[in-house]
Formats: structure tokens, C-alpha cells, sequence
């Protein structure tokens, strides 16, 4: 079964930087869809970025493009998520998600698109 575990959230001050981590198992198909999310309390589940691990291809949520870089290892086994120049209203619950076959992202998706959730990292930013 895929299981995806998230860390690195923390706080940080305004203008910092945080880098966020996926550890991936599980996962079979040679490229997938995945993605990171936030979400605060009383609002939806926010697409930030997504990359199909199969060709590298990434996107952004306006919001934090030029800001946020998602990245994976060689082995895809991990995905990244490097958040600089962070503003307070970065502050969000941050989850890792995967598709649950091999497709390409193809923009970035709403959380409907993904089959597999991490239990989220806490990012603070005063």
C-alpha cells in the first residue's frame, strides 16, 4: 500500500525559508502525479504545487509561484516542497499527495485528482 509521510514544517518568520519533505513507499508505476497541499481551519483543502514524477514537469499555485519549488530526488521516491520568502499567509497545514495510477498532472490538480494523503506538517510563518 503507498504511504506517504510528510516533515519538515516548523515555524518561521516572515522572509524565511522551510523545506518540506515526502517520504514515499508503495508507489509501483514509474511516474505519477503528486502534489502538495495546505489547508487552514474553516477553508478547503489548497492545491500549492504538483510535478508528474515521471518527466519532472511542474506547477504552481499563483500564489506562491517564484516563492515555492517543488523538486524530487533521483530515485522519485521523495518529493520537496522549498518554501522561501514565506509570509504569514503561508500558515497552513501542509499535505503530500499521490495519484493513485500513473498519470501526468497536467496542470495542477485539485485534491479530487489524488488517491493517497500524507497526515500533513504544521508550517507557522509570523
Amino acid at each position: 500500500d503507498v504511504q506517504l509521510v510528510e516533515s519538515g514544517g516548523g515555524s518561521a518568520q516572515a522572509g524565511g525559508s522551510l523545506r518540506l519533505s515526502c517520504a514515499a513507499s508503495g508507489v509501483t508505476y514509474s511516474s505519477v502525479c503528486m502534489g502538495w497541499f495546505r489547508q487552514t481551519p474553516g477553508k478547503e483543502r489548497e492545491g500549492v504545487a504538483s510535478i508528474t514524477t515521471g518527466t519532472g514537469k511542474t506547477y504552481y499555485a499563483g500564489s506562491v509561484k517564484g516563492r515555492f519549488t517543488i523538486s524530487q530526488d533521483s530515485a522519485k521516491k521523495n518529493v520537496y516542497l522549498q518554501m522561501n520568502s514565506l509570509k504569514p499567509e503561508d500558515t497552513a497545514m501542509y499535505y503530500c499527495a499521490a495519484s493513485r495510477t500513473n498519470v501526468n498532472c497536467n496542470g495542477l490538480r485539485s485534491s479530487p485528482f489524488f488517491g493517497y494523503w500524507g497526515q500533513g506538517t504544521q508550517v507557522t510563518v509570523s
